[in-house]
């Protein structure tokens, strides 16, 4: 007898009973590797400017006290406590900051940064300059 089963009355090869479980394993490994978080892709880009000096020790949308001394950020819809990493496009220097505000309410811009993380991207002279955010925790 050659490489076949009989089910209800008809000769089925084996390998067309591969085939179901092949399809089957292919789908599942896409929806799990699709529900993985990849590092590697920016979460968001676009120009980041940084707090005045007038906002030190205002209350932030959080609750706690604003300090230009902090890296910390203002960003309109990740949760508050949500870390993220800020990539400066132009030099490529990056610092993580923590999200404890909302903002910015300028159009074109995605973010707003403390004057330490600002001067740690090193774009405090220019004001406003290109960023790339990478989520590192979201709370």
């Amino acid at each position: 007898m050659s490489h076949s089963k009989c089910i209800a009355g008809q000769r089925i090869k084996r390998s067309v009973l591969r085939i179901p479980v092949f399809l089957i394993l292919a789908l599942l490994l896409n929806v799990f590797s699709a529900c993985r978080q990849h590092p590697e892709r920016p979460f968001e880009s676009g120009l980041a400017s940084f707090y005045s000096n007038s906002f030190e020790g205002r209350t932030t949308a959080s609750g706690t006290k604003f300090s230009n001394s902090k890296f910390t950020a203002a960003h309109r819809s990740l949760s508050f406590g949500t870390q993220v990493k800020v990539t400066n496009l132009e030099n490529n220097k990056s610092v993580v900051v923590t999200i404890t505000d909302r903002g910015p309410f300028i159009a074109d811009r995605i973010i707003d940064l403390s004057e330490a993380a600002a001067a740690a991207l090193d774009f405090i002279d220019k004001g406003v300059v290109e960023v790339r955010l990478d989520l590192v925790s979201e709370e």
